[in-house]
């Protein structure tokens, strides 16, 4: 039990004028009568009353600001923590920032389906535009619950524990290394099928780990994505796609073109020639690589908390329509361009549209150029992408303390986060290395790795109508939808392992790989205490070792978190203190209460508190009350006042009375009903 502090808190005597009053079990620190009124914004945290239990203060004597280095009340009040001032994206400019990458699947998604499923490619392709449209509801009531980048990782981290949202964030890792591979691949492709045919094989491999690595060097000297970039990238590509379904249209209702697709519905697919296969399973497996072309349809909610509001579900709108326009679209009208065998060799896959441009009669080398560097540009700012939205999910992780805090580290230069960046490129190279020129297995890879983060996210969806029902949202997919969806993009799955069985292994290797870095982050403190054991009988002349050992555990455990709470209901501390006990690698918790007025606070909190400490001898349970209203500006404060990040903060989940927004918050958790 920890023993009452009869001395000020060097955090607590900001207020030089501050008077201190005790009933022998708290210290009330009141400001004197002549003090500025709280209602100041500005002074907030200079002008809390604030209750604290516990043998230390709660920071050192000279508070830390974000940067580390020392703040006063002054400095604390103008710090804009979430960018308010941010100009917001329209929605122009954020469907061109994720159209980019929705879009940019038709390039190779048409020539992919084509191999599989022949003639039968647009039906698949039209059934994955179904399925696109069953998921709009779904993202769409996610996210208007729970405005904040993240996609399936937010949402699991908000409606279930911690390590199941580190398998999303592990998922979602992978499919940015298979979207980077997948990308660069086919860019390289592109350039060789379209300019360069005299380029072997041998060399795309090459090219493919160069772009990678000439996107690393960008990121690392800070060249990131602009979105006056993306509009303009993603206006050339649309006029790249019509023209060639203008001049395609013209060549396939033609009498050759007609010819032509009327032959290509005679040829039996090589496909047939495998026992069991019928019309049927063929269009099931290219309904399964077809999910190829929805790869990038999660990323407008990567960045929900940049664009103006009532944006979100346009974008979601627009990806859909332009999904299912251009695959199927495209998907007919090339075998009424192209020769069957053409069309349907794996090997043309991943630059089919070059192959089409040339036209039914092979003369229109101009428009091949122009389809050659259309699919060189947008594919290579799908890697741009990859680098960026990595560089971001793992600088989240790790300030969760999922992966390692070293991933942090900015180099003097440029300040980026050059161990993010080295490591994306490096897990990408041994991809491409080990894969080389299989294009169907990098695409496997892609599709499975993003089908999972699909389902993850509809689970999420499924847990937030079960476990955040208060939440107020704009729409509520039903759950028959919910149910449909999960299932389409399950069978996806398989049916993309059933056409290249080798993928799985690939998956579950580089799956596997991340899951044991996130495992070690969550069993770091035992891994510790074992070593420190071994150290101790091993090295026992080595102090210094243990001590260092000893230290590393002590300042993992003393991370400190928040819990606000409103109430003093038993049930509902307990639920937070096993939430914290089971998730995070701490010893420390901060309950915190917000109050108006002294008579509010609720009458058993002191005690229940005080029980709860006792009932956890390894935790250190102390108790916070501050006068105030509570907000975004309290969180704000007390993020910088008690030197806890806004992303160890916790709170149960709001109702619909809540006169915030979750997101105006900056990262607090739910972690109770």
């Amino acid at each position: 039990m920890s023993r009452v502090n009869t001395e000020k808190s060097p955090l607590l005597t900001s207020n030089a004028n501050a008077s201190v009053q005790s009933d022998g079990q708290f210290e009330w620190w009141e400001r004197p009568s002549d003090s500025r009124t709280q209602q100041i914004h500005i002074d907030l945290v200079e002008n809390t009353h604030v209750v604290a239990r516990g043998d230390d203060s709660f920071s050192s004597p000279s508070p830390k600001g974000p940067t580390g280095e020392g703040t006063d009340d002054h400095e604390i009040g103008s710090i804009d923590i979430h960018g308010h001032n941010e100009k917001k994206l329209n929605e122009f400019y954020s469907t061109a920032i994720c159209g980019n990458d929705i879009t940019s699947s038709v390039l190779y998604v048409s020539g992919t389906a084509a191999s599989v499923c022949g003639v039968w490619a647009p039906v698949a392709t039209m059934i994955v535009g179904i399925v696109l449209a069953l998921f709009r509801p779904i993202y769409h009531e996610v996210v208007t619950a729970l405005p904040m980048n993240g996609g399936a990782y937010n949402v699991l981290l908000n409606t279930t524990s911690k390590k199941i949202a580190g398998v999303a964030a592990a998922l979602t890792i992978l499919s940015y290394v298979a979207t980077a591979v997948v990308s660069a691949y086919s860019a390289i492709s592109y350039l060789q099928t379209g300019i360069f045919p005299q380029i072997s094989d041998t060399w795309l491999v090459f090219g493919t780990i160069f772009l990678l690595a000439f996107f690393a060097g960008l990121n690392l000297i800070g060249i990131s994505e602009s979105a006056f970039v993306a509009v303009a990238m993603f206006v050339f590509h649309l006029v790249t796609l019509f023209i060639l379904i203008a001049f395609s249209c013209k060549d396939f209702f033609s009498q050759a073109g007609l010819q032509k697709f009327h032959d290509a519905w005679t040829q039996p697919h090589p496909m047939f020639n495998i026992a069991g296969r019928n019309t049927a399973s063929l269009i099931y497996l290219g309904f399964a690589s077809a999910m190829l072309g929805i790869t990038g349809f999660e990323t407008s909610a990567n960045f929900v908390e940049q664009q103006e509001p009532g944006v979100f579900p346009k974008t979601l709108r627009n990806m859909w329509m332009a999904v299912a326009f251009f695959n199927p679209v495209i998907s007919l009208l090339v075998f009424g361009v192209v020769d069957f065998d053409v069309a349907t060799d794996p090997a043309n896959s991943d630059s089919l549209l070059a192959i089409m441009a040339l036209g039914i009669n092979g003369d229109r080398t101009w428009l091949r150029y122009l389809v050659a560097i259309d699919g060189f540009v947008v594919l290579s700012g799908a890697v741009l992408t990859s680098y960026v939205g990595v560089t971001g999910l793992m600088r989240r992780l790790a300030l969760d303390r999922v992966l390692f805090q070293f991933l942090l580290a900015e180099n003097q230069i440029r300040h980026t986060n050059h161990w993010i960046i080295i490591g994306f490129f490096a897990v990408a190279t041994s991809l491409i290395a080990i894969v080389r020129n299989q294009a169907s297995t990098l695409s496997g890879v892609y599709t499975c790795a993003f089908l999972c983060v699909m389902t993850l996210f509809a689970f999420g969806n499924m847990l937030l109508k079960y476990k955040r029902s208060k939440l107020p949202r704009e729409v509520i997919a039903s759950w028959p939808t919910v149910i449909l969806a999960t299932g389409f993009v399950i069978a996806g799955f398989i049916g993309t392992v059933i056409n290249n069985p080798i993928v799985l292994i690939y998956f579950l290797v580089y799956f596997t790989i991340t899951m044991l870095v996130i495992a070690i982050m969550f069993t770091r403190v035992t891994l510790l205490k074992l070593l420190l054991f071994f150290c101790k009988r091993l090295f026992a002349n080595r102090a210094s070792l243990q001590t260092a050992i000893a230290r590393q555990i002590q300042q993992v455990n003393e991370t400190k978190m928040i819990f606000f709470t409103k109430t003093d209901s038993i049930a509902a501390l307990n639920k937070a203190v096993l939430y914290v006990r089971d998730n995070e690698q701490t010893n420390w918790l901060l309950i915190v209460h917000v109050y108006t007025a002294k008579e509010s606070i609720p009458p058993r909190l002191q005690s229940n508190v005080q029980m709860l400490d006792e009932a956890y001898p390894k935790m250190r349970i102390d108790l916070v009350l501050v006068h105030a209203d509570f907000g975004p500006t309290i969180v704000d404060k007390l993020a910088v006042r008690l030197a806890v990040p806004k992303n160890f903060m916790f709170i149960t989940c709001p109702g619909e009375t809540f006169t915030h927004k979750v997101a105006d918050l900056g990262g607090v958790r739910m972690v109770t009903h």
